[in-house]
């Protein structure tokens, strides 16, 4: 029904435009009695089979919502409904932007893909707080990073102030330094200030009560010295973990009249290389570390390839815009026949 009633309606109007509708459908939709039961008995698969347990937590199934999606904490409860094992809420900054100027999301319908240039548009972290006190138990993860007037020198105190805003209210955090939209961001990559903010995070952590796994999410062009460096940061920190990967600035191969627009791509053409990079973090590191692979998970064969290559659980967007929520229950059933 989705993909062939509800998504060509949908891709008629602008890409940002229906995003913000949806949004506003599924909470209105949600909040009429049984739907959101009928959704879960529709979409979710609970069996404990599918539960994983990574860095202290458990997972209800390996398939979670990437970040990017809801990056204020607006819809995660309902979202939960259609099966995912985690929702990733975020890019968070300490400040509230608007972001890039618009048209600033573009879909690529030849190549089940989207670039984006949104440049960290949210609320700020204080009020994504408020909604988060509102969880009815969804499993949450935090993706933090700076505001594009912070210069790079600053960037370790607004990843401070994020961490310690959410700290009561996310499972696990995310460190993004891998988005290609906001200025000199990705710079943040680089081996020394890279280990310097996670370890000023890690400092941090060490300073509560109870800690909170923290993963670093890495950009899908990083050269294959560059992601050596990445695993000796992640031996050197101790950190948790690694999501691989953020979008990607290449345009190779790509079919559709507006392939050129300035972003970063999504979907179907990242699939490969996001699963490349899961193998060659996976192989080199002699799986030290946890991975959750996101980067063109269309289909079951393209969840199970990460799953694969290295993978410990998954993430989807662009795949959800395009095939619906049927996906997460198709690679959970695939899962149990394994």
């Amino acid at each position: 029904m989705y993909k062939f009633l509800i998504r060509p309606l949908f891709f008629l109007f602008d890409p940002e435009k229906v995003h913000h509708f949806t949004f506003s459908l599924i909470r209105f939709v949600c909040k009429i009695p049984l739907l959101p039961s009928i959704f879960r008995s529709v979409y979710l698969i609970e069996d404990k089979r599918l539960e994983r347990e990574l860095f202290g937590l458990k997972f209800k199934n390996p398939v979670g919502l990437a970040a990017g999606f809801d990056k204020d904490a607006k819809l995660y409860n309902e979202l939960s409904n259609f099966g995912f094992g985690f929702i990733e809420i975020g890019t968070l900054t300490p400040k509230p932007q608007e972001g890039n100027p618009k048209k600033r999301l573009f879909r690529l319908k030849e190549d089940s893909a989207i670039i984006n240039r949104m440049g960290f548009n949210n609320g700020g972290v204080h009020e994504a707080v408020e909604r988060l006190k509102r969880n009815k138990g969804v499993l949450i993860g935090g993706n933090i990073g700076k505001n594009k007037v912070t210069p790079n020198k600053e960037a370790v105190e607004d990843y401070k102030i994020c961490f310690n805003a959410l700290f009561d209210h996310v499972d696990y955090f995310v460190v993004n330094v891998s988005s290609p939209n906001t200025p000199n961001l990705r710079a943040l990559q680089d081996k020394e200030p890279l280990t310097e903010l996670l370890m000023t995070l890690k400092k941090e952590n060490s300073n509560k009560t109870t800690q909170k796994p923290i993963l670093l999410k890495i950009a899908p062009d990083l050269t294959e010295e560059q992601l050596l460096d990445i695993i000796d940061i992640v031996s050197e920190t101790r950190i948790d973990g690694v999501i691989a990967t953020n979008t990607t600035i290449s345009r190779e191969g790509l079919q559709s009249a507006n392939k050129s627009e300035v972003g970063g791509l999504s979907g179907m053409p990242l699939s490969n290389r996001s699963t490349e990079v899961i193998r060659f973090l996976s192989e080199k590191s002699n799986k030290s570390f946890p991975i959750i692979g996101v980067g063109g998970i269309h289909t079951v064969q393209d969840a199970m390839e990460k799953l694969e290559a290295g993978a410990d659980l998954l993430q989807i967007y662009t795949g959800f815009v395009y095939e619906g929520p049927k996906l997460i229950k198709d690679i959970n059933k695939a899962l149990l026949t394994r």
